[in-house]
C-alpha cells in the first residue's frame, strides 16, 4: 500500500497514515506527503500511489469529494485520535494578544481573551511561528514544548483531537460491502 496524505512531515495526516500502516498492513508500505489535496489525488487518479488518505475536518475535503467523484472513491472509513494538542505561549509574555492557528482549532479552547487571531495553514506552521518568534501564542502539538522549556510555556492542555478520516483507492467497493 502506497498511501498519499498532505505534508509536511510531522503533521497529523502523517502520523495517522502511518498508525493505518502499522494496524492494517503490518507496516508494510509507504506514505508519500503533498502540499496540496488536488496533487495527492492526481498522483492517485496516475497510479503513482495507491490510497489517499484525508481527514473530513480538512477544508479541502467536500472539493475533492465533489472533484474526483467516479474516479477516487472511498474505501475506508476511521475515527483516529489527533497529537495532543496545546493552547503555547511565549514564556516572556505574561499576557499574550495575539494568538496563531490552524483554522480547524479555532474553537478547541476559548480564545475571547486575545485581541487578534492569525491563521497558518498547519499546526506544524503554527509550532514553527511559535519556535521563531513569529507568534506570541498559538494553538499546536503540545509536543513543541520539549522543543524550546525555556522559550515557550503550555497554556492550556487541549488533548488529541478525534477525527473521523477517509481512505480513497481507484476502485469501489463491491456492491456487497457494508460501508457501500
Amino acid at each position: 500500500m502506497h498511501i498519499a496524505t498532505l505534508g509536511p512531515s510531522g503533521n497529523n495526516h502523517e502520523l495517522i497514515a502511518q498508525r493505518y500502516l502499522n494496524i492494517r498492513c503490518s507496516d508494510e508500505g509507504s506514505i508519500t506527503l503533498f502540499t496540496r489535496f488536488d496533487d495527492a489525488f492526481q498522483a492517485l487518479i496516475n497510479g503513482q500511489v495507491s490510497h489517499v488518505l484525508q481527514c473530513t475536518a480538512h477544508f479541502a475535503y467536500s472539493d475533492c469529494v465533489g472533484r474526483y467523484m467516479h474516479r477516487a472513491y472511498p474505501v475506508d472509513t476511521f475515527i483516529a485520535g489527533s497529537k495532543p494538542l496545546a493552547l503555547i505561549a511565549q514564556r516572556t509574555l505574561t499576557h499574550p494578544t495575539q494568538v496563531a492557528l490552524q483554522p480547524a482549532t479555532r474553537y478547541y479552547t476559548d480564545l475571547s481573551g486575545f485581541e487578534k487571531v492569525t491563521e497558518a495553514s498547519t499546526t506544524v506552521a503554527v509550532a514553527e511561528g511559535l519556535l521563531s518568534g513569529q507568534f506570541e501564542a498559538g494553538i499546536c502539538a503540545e509536543e513543541v514544548l520539549t522543543q524550546a522549556p525555556e522559550q515557550l510555556r503550555l497554556v492550556q492542555s487541549l488533548g488529541p483531537a478525534l477525527d473521523t478520516w477517509v481512505m480513497f483507492a481507484t476502485t469501489p467497493l463491491p456492491p456487497s460491502s457494508p460501508l457501500r
